[in-house]
């Protein structure tokens, strides 16, 4: 099985700033994994020429319809305050913004969460000679979605194997995203293991490790590409047998400034 993080930072790419989801699509497509999760998607939003990406991704991938599910983290662009809303869920044809899991094996079940937006101070761009000054920058809402997905082998009888696979994107502001992560661990107690958590959860390995003690599934820099310093993207198990089998690696995945984690795993 092999499992995939991409933060999609909505089709753009980071040299020229255009949009291409086609490109995007053809990037991830080419992981060759069975669930991809996915961060910055949008939905419908004019910055990205009015593309359902998840319908785009899904379709390159492989995916069934039944197969991909958008959580919308917010309606409207995120950026500048008043140019979008919260989303307390997915709506048809409402503009929006927010992640996404794509799963070429049967899905059993759909889950979604939202976690509440922060703010943070950040360092303020200012002209040479100006000075240094924090301003407070606005956060978007956050969204998990998860899926069970039946892992047997093809061919395989009996009855399901299922394996959870949940996707997310974290809070910029690092006290924020230690919350979110303490509240997705709280929500995902119920959910089959093994379980599987991809995603850009803006933190180091130092920082998720003391949060949530569970088992890495790869290790490397993922940002910002092309020339990585940090690793801000995850993939890490929980209740995976001791001797399951693992190989994971980071991937340079079209114009993005985040790179991608994938994983191949023994089940």
């Amino acid at each position: 099985m092999r499992v995939a993080s991409v933060n999609a930072a909505s089709g753009r790419d980071l040299a020229t700033g255009r949009v291409d989801t086609d490109r995007l699509a053809a990037a991830v497509a080419a992981l060759g994994a069975d669930v991809v999760a996915v961060q910055e998607v949008d939905s419908l939003l004019p910055r990205s020429g009015g593309a359902d990406q998840t319908a785009v991704l899904a379709r390159a991938c492989g995916v069934r319809r039944d197969g991909a599910r958008f959580a919308a983290a917010v309606h409207g662009t995120p950026g500048a305050p008043g140019s979008f809303r919260p989303a307390a869920a997915t709506v048809p044809g409402e503009p929006s913004y927010g992640v996404a899991l794509l799963s070429r094996l049967p899905v059993l079940e759909w889950r979604e969460l939202r976690v509440a937006a922060g703010s943070a101070r950040l360092p303020l761009v200012l002209p040479p000679g100006a000075g240094r000054r924090l301003r407070l920058v606005p956060d978007e809402p956050r969204a998990v979605v998860a899926a069970v997905v039946d892992a047997r082998a093809p061919g395989a009888g009996g009855g399901s194997r299922p394996v959870s696979v949940l996707g997310t994107h974290l809070s910029f502001s690092p006290l924020r995203a230690v919350a979110q992560l303490r509240e997705l661990r709280r929500w995902a107690q119920d959910l089959p293991r093994p379980l599987v958590l991809l995603g850009d959860l803006n933190l180091p390995p130092g920082v998720v490790g003391r949060v949530l003690p569970w088992r890495p599934l790869v290790a490397g820099p993922t940002f910002p590409a092309p020339a990585p310093r940090v690793q801000l993207d995850h993939a890490l198990a929980d209740g995976l047998a001791p001797d399951a089998r693992t190989a994971g690696r980071v991937e340079r995945v079209g114009g993005s400034d985040h790179r991608a984690v994938v994983v191949d795993l023994d089940l």
